[in-house]
């Protein structure tokens, strides 16, 4: 990476700078918009990135279910690292040979690059210490790739592709006021199918995604909302099970891709 770099998008320039890069390079101080376009980008280069950002940001990211679940992936294979950062800074890409910093401006996006020789290399050296020294961000999340594989272990390979689709369709999966959470969305797949609440609920516990007790509880929601229902399944020992189904019939007649955006439209109305 010996030039500047223009593009219309965050991902667009970041991924031309990093695909100047031949090993492993630091991402510094980088917007929750540009940690989202450093998942795309991953998408396309295998270098190694080093993250040092503010813990807000780190936070932020984690919050949605979607990217943090992406993200756990590229950590899964090494090839992405998330650490705490607090000194403010330029958005910068630091490699062994050169430094770009990102800067945004009117409706484009510039990578702003220099291979001065003293300069590249005191300013790798730094932020190679300041990673050392930084804190590990923990995004208590498993990786895309992880979820999918036990799903379909636990649960068949049909609900696994449902829950597949219907988080793909969703913009972001952060469970505030205005979205649906993973475990909403989980729930929600595994009454299409009708599953069991205890395989999905141990599911989700086992691979990390949320404890019994949250299953539990939105599920609990659900129910009270009118858009899962439940019966009971005897077993030989023990209290019967209970199989989800989905109650609204708006719900029953669409397909997994459409599952998210019908269930918000029946919980706003």
């Amino acid at each position: 990476m010996e030039t500047n770099v223009f593009g219309d998008t965050v991902d667009g320039v970041l991924g031309e700078v990093l695909g100047g890069a031949s090993d492993e390079v630091f991402l510094v101080n980088p917007t929750t918009d540009t940690l989202e376009a450093l998942l795309d980008v991953l998408d396309t280069v295998t270098i190694r990135v080093n993250v040092l950002a503010a813990e807000s940001r780190l936070k932020e990211l984690s919050r949605d279910f979607k990217l943090a679940s992406r993200a756990a992936d590229y950590e899964d294979d090494g090839r992405l690292t998330l650490s705490v950062y607090g000194e403010p800074t330029n958005i910068v890409v630091v490699a062994e040979t050169f430094t770009t910093a990102l800067v945004a401006g009117a409706s484009r996006v510039a990578g702003l690059t220099t291979t001065e020789e003293s300069f590249v290399d005191a300013t790798y050296d730094q932020y190679a210490a300041a990673f050392e020294e930084a804190e590990a961000f923990d995004l208590r999340t498993p990786g895309t790739s992880h979820v999918s594989e036990t799903l379909a272990g636990s649960l068949g390979e049909q609900t696994a592709e449902d829950f597949e689709d219907a988080l793909a369709a969703m913009e972001t999966a952060r469970g505030d006021e205005s979205d649906l959470s993973e475990v909403t969305v989980a729930l929600l797949v595994a009454a299409k199918n009708e599953q069991l609440l205890y395989d999905i609920s141990k599911w989700g516990e086992d691979t990390g995604v949320a404890s019994k007790a949250t299953f539990s509880r939105t599920k609990t929601d659900l129910e009270e909302r009118g858009l899962i229902d439940t019966e009971k399944v005897p077993i030989d020992v023990g209290r019967p099970r209970l199989r989800l189904k989905l109650a609204d019939d708006r719900l029953k007649e669409v397909s997994a891709a459409e599952l998210a955006s019908v269930a918000k439209s029946v919980l706003a109305s």
